[in-house]
């Protein structure tokens, strides 16, 4: 399911970055599904940071990363 294109992204990283607003915009999510779909801007960050990033939201909201190519990362509440 994570890996699904049907998944869309409910939670984009714009050009702001990332904010507060994000991270309780995906806790509120979670209150309501499992799986939450992650877009980021292209160019916002490096690749390498990317990674730091994903790990960096799994912990804020207590939460699994079960999938990430590129700009695009999916966590799961279980």
């Amino acid at each position: 399911m994570a890996q699904s294109k049907e998944l869309q992204p409910t939670v984009r990283i714009g050009k702001q970055g990332l904010t507060d607003s994000v991270i309780e915009e995906l806790r509120s999510q979670f209150n309501q599904r499992d799986l939450v779909k992650i877009k980021v801007n292209r160019g916002l960050f490096e690749r390498q940071e990317m990674q730091n990033l994903w790990d960096y939201l799994s912990k804020s909201t207590h939460s699994t990363l079960v999938y990430a190519r590129g700009n695009v990362g999916v966590l799961w509440k279980g």
